[in-house]
C-alpha cells in the first residue's frame, strides 16, 4: 500500500478526489478552481473568491457566516489565490471535525458541504449583482493586499523581476491582479465575471479524511449541484520553451538600505516532465538548502550576501535566484553566482552533497503529506500538469536521480535577466 490513496470520480461537469485516510481527526474539503490567467479578468478573478466568502443567500453576512461556522464544531473556512505556471487558481477550503468522534453523531460532513457548496453556488447577490457594500470592503482590501507586495523589498524584487523577464507572456501578471483596475470593478461587472467562472472553469474538489468514499460521493452529489450548461473552456498550457536571446541587467532605485539582487532562469523542465526530478536535486544542491553552493560560497564563505536562495517554479519551468547584498558587491556577486552554476555543469559535486539532498527532499515530501493542504497540493500539480504521478513514484524518482541526471539538467538552464534594487545613494 502506498502513502496516499486517490481516486478521481467524474462527477456533474467537476472533478472529485476523495483522500481516505485515519491520520486525522478532522475532514478537510477543498475546491480548486483554475483558468488561464488573463490580463482583462485577473483583478475581477483576485476580488471575487472574498466577495463569495463574505456572505450567502440564507447567511448574508460575515457574522453570519462565523457563526454557522461555530455551529459546524468550530468549523474553518479559508480563501486563497496562487498561480502556478500561467494558471489563476481559487481555492476555497474548510476544515471541519470528523463526525464519527462526536458524541451527538450530527451530519457534519453533509452540513459543511452545503455550507460550502452556498458560498461558491448561491452568493449574497440581489438583481445580478454582489452586495455593494461588501464588495466596496474587499476592494479596499485587495488594494492593501497589493500593497503590501510593494512594501516588502524582497517581494517586490521578485514582482519586477518576473514582469521584465516575462514582458510578453501572461506569467507577468500578478496574481493579485492591478491596483489601477479595481475602482472600476461595480458589484454587477463582478457578478458577470462570476457566471463565467461558474460556466468555464475547470473545478476539482477534494475530500482528505477518515471517510466512506461512497457516502461521500453521495453527499457531493445531492449537495454540490453545479449548473448543467456548464461549458468548461480549457486551460491554455504554459508557456515554457521561450528562447534567451541575451541576458537582460535591470536596475532600479529606491530608499533602500539593503540592495536585492534578483536572478530569473529558464530550465525548460517543468512539473510533467521526466527529467523533473533531476532538476529539483540540482536545485537543491545549487541553491535550495543551507548546504547548497549559494548559501556556502555567496553567504558563509565571501560574505557577500545576507540571504542566498534559489527556487523553481514547477509549471512555468523558471529558476530564480534571491540575494539581498550591499550595493557595492553587485559585480562580485553576480560573478560567484554564476560560477556556482558553471560547476554545477561541471559535476563539481560530491557524492555527499547529492544524497543529502536526495534524503532533504524526500523528507521535505514526506512531511507536506502530513497536512490535508499538503496531500492536496501534491495532487493538484498533477491536475495542472495533465500527468499521473503518485507520490510513491515522485520518492523513487528523487531516489533514481545520477550525477549524471543533475549534470545534463544543469546544462539545459539559461539566464535570461538580472534585476537589482539599490538604493539612491548607491
Amino acid at each position: 500500500m502506498g502513502y496516499v490513496t486517490h481516486e478521481v470520480h467524474e462527477m456533474n461537469a467537476y472533478r472529485l478526489h476523495t483522500i481516505p485516510t485515519s491520520k486525522f481527526k478532522t475532514n478537510t474539503i477543498i475546491i480548486q478552481l483554475n483558468q488561464s490567467i488573463q490580463q482583462e479578468d485577473v483583478t475581477k478573478r483576485a476580488l471575487l473568491p472574498y466577495v463569495l466568502q463574505s456572505g450567502t443567500e440564507d447567511l448574508p453576512s460575515t457574522k453570519q457566516i462565523r457563526s454557522r461556522l461555530d455551529g459546524l464544531y468550530g468549523a474553518t473556512l479559508n480563501v486563497d489565490l496562487n498561480k502556478k505556471g500561467e494558471n489563476h487558481i481559487i481555492t476555497i477550503r474548510m476544515d471541519i471535525a470528523n463526525e464519527q468522534f462526536l458524541s451527538d453523531q450530527t451530519p457534519l460532513f453533509e452540513q459543511a458541504l452545503t455550507l460550502l457548496s452556498n458560498i461558491l453556488l448561491r452568493p449574497n447577490q440581489k438583481d445580478s449583482a454582489f452586495d455593494e457594500q461588501t464588495v466596496e470592503k474587499e476592494k479596499r482590501t485587495l488594494k492593501q493586499r497589493i500593497q503590501s507586495v510593494y512594501d516588502d523589498k524582497m517581494r517586490y524584487a521578485n514582482l519586477r523581476l518576473i514582469q521584465e523577464m516575462c514582458q510578453t507572456e501572461r506569467y507577468r501578471l500578478h496574481v493579485n491582479g492591478n491596483s489601477d483596475e479595481i475602482d472600476s470593478i461595480t458589484p454587477k461587472s463582478l457578478y458577470q465575471y462570476y457566471q463565467k467562472v461558474l460556466a468555464e472553469d475547470e473545478i476539482d474538489v477534494y475530500i482528505v479524511g477518515d471517510i466512506d468514499v461512497e457516502k461521500v460521493k453521495a453527499a457531493c452529489h445531492k449537495v454540490f449541484q453545479l449548473p448543467a450548461e456548464r461549458k468548461v473552456t480549457e486551460v491554455q498550457p504554459s508557456s515554457v520553451d521561450v528562447e534567451v536571446k541575451e541576458e537582460k541587467e535591470v536596475f532600479d532605485t529606491q530608499e533602500v538600505k539593503q540592495g536585492k539582487l534578483h536572478l530569473g532562469y529558464r530550465t525548460y523542465t517543468t512539473f510533467k516532465d521526466d527529467d523533473y526530478s533531476a532538476l529539483q536535486v540540482f536545485n537543491g544542491i545549487f541553491g535550495g538548502f543551507s548546504h547548497s553552493k549559494l548559501f556556502i560560497n555567496v553567504r558563509e564563505k565571501e560574505s557577500l550576501a545576507y540571504y542566498a536562495a534559489s527556487r523553481v517554479e514547477s509549471h512555468k519551468g523558471l529558476m530564480l535566484v534571491m540575494s539581498g547584498i550591499e550595493f557595492a558587491n553587485y559585480d562580485k556577486t553576480i560573478a560567484i553566482i554564476k560560477e556556482q552554476l558553471e560547476s554545477m555543469r561541471a559535476g563539481d559535486f560530491t557524492e555527499e552533497e547529492l544524497n543529502q539532498t536526495k534524503i532533504m527532499i524526500k523528507n521535505q515530501l514526506l512531511e507536506t503529506i502530513d497536512q490535508p493542504r499538503g496531500i492536496t497540493e501534491l495532487l493538484y500539480h498533477q491536475v495542472v500538469a495533465k500527468t499521473n504521478r503518485s507520490f510513491d513514484e515522485m520518492l523513487d524518482g528523487i531516489e533514481k536521480v545520477t550525477r549524471e541526471d543533475v549534470i545534463k539538467a544543469a546544462n539545459k538552464i539559461k539566464l535570461d535577466t538580472i534585476y537589482f534594487l539599490k538604493g539612491k545613494e548607491a
